[in-house]
């Protein structure tokens, strides 16, 4: 079994850290912690189909190559996924760094929910959603940069489960759900991270209306609705916006938003909003550890990335589930 980040630089290296903290405060045993910690091994699993077309590689070995880090590569493949490659990657490497879009990040979460396993991300996709939550650099080589010894630190994010399968970001029905599965490849070259906004306008003039029966940590709702989304994460893929504040992907909650109708009255609100980060009445919006939703009949829902169909869902939050490699707080 690999240990993660448990060996020490060497001195040379030590020096060089220590001159970029001569400049600021005082040094203390925990400040120098993180420059004095590395990960021995990487192993970076890479979409070859993600929204961006730069040298990954040739960013990986530029920054790494002095590093005294080891790493490896392995490319997504139609049969093999990220999160097959995950799997096969538990105990044969330090660090588990997934270059790609939030299909392919969602994945890699995915397989190692519950493990020791850290992992990292490289954003690579259209809205990268996860990235933009941690505060991870969107561009590549200063994600990657990220990873080399004083720049990092591990955090333990929250995890959800849907019916038992684990998920990173949310779950999503109606109007949201609409959105992205209309958000195709195409639309997402044409129009970058617009593309959900665009497929947004196409599916809010068709969206109809579904009766949800919830049970929310065991009180009884029902709720008449065009949206419906479960999140552990708030961030939109746009910026530093949220589908509301207050959302935290450490509070060890899961937040519940509904929203009863698609008029401009209401969508204008929402907009204002997200933009102004402050509560509105057009949407409703709880917090819990478990909810179980009921349908009068089966309905498409993501998952995450994925799509699927049901006529009862139990969510459950699992606190502190996942290890993610995040920006180190140096003070």
């Amino acid at each position: 079994m690999v240990n993660a980040a448990k060996r020490y630089l060497p001195a040379s290296l030590v020096i060089q850290n220590l001159k970029k903290l001569s400049k600021g405060p005082c040094v203390t045993v925990l400040t120098l912690i993180p420059f004095l910690m590395k990960f021995n091994h990487i192993h970076f699993i890479i979409n070859p189909a993600s929204g961006k077309e730069e040298p990954v590689l040739f960013y990986i070995n530029q920054v790494l190559n002095d590093s005294g880090i080891n790493w490896d590569i392995a490319v997504t493949r139609k049969n093999e996924s990220s999160g097959d490659i995950a799997r096969e990657l538990l105990g044969k490497t330090d660090l588990v760094a997934v270059y790609g879009g939030d299909g392919c990040v969602t994945a890699v979460a995915r397989a190692l929910h519950g493990t020791a396993m850290p992992m990292a991300i490289i954003p690579g996709g259209t809205a990268n959603v996860m990235a933009r939550e941690l505060g991870v650099p969107l561009e590549t080589r200063a994600a990657i940069e990220l990873l080399l010894p004083g720049h990092w630190q591990v955090k333990a994010i929250d995890m959800g489960t849907m019916n038992g399968e684990p998920f990173l970001l949310r779950v999503n029905l109606g109007i949201m759900a609409d959105m992205v599965l209309q958000a195709d490849r195409e639309l997402k070259d044409y129009f970058g991270r617009l593309a959900y906004g665009v497929a947004a306008v196409k599916t809010m003039a068709d969206a109809q209306p579904v009766l949800y029966q919830l049970e929310i940590d065991g009180e009884n709702i029902i709720e008449t609705a065009v949206s419906l989304t479960v999140t552990n994460s708030g961030n939109i893929g746009i910026g530093d916006f949220s589908l509301q504040p207050g959302i935290s992907v450490t509070d060890g909650l899961l937040d519940v938003i509904l929203m009863k109708d698609n008029s401009i009255i209401s969508v204008l609100k929402i907009a204002g909003s997200a933009l102004l980060q402050n509560e509105t009445d057009a949407l409703m919006h709880w917090q819990c550890s478990q909810i179980v939703i009921r349908l009068n009949q089966m309905q498409t829902f993501i998952c995450d990335d994925s799509e699927q169909r049901a006529k009862e869902l139990t969510i459950k939050v699992v606190p502190a589930s996942i290890k993610i490699v995040v920006p180190a707080e140096i003070k």
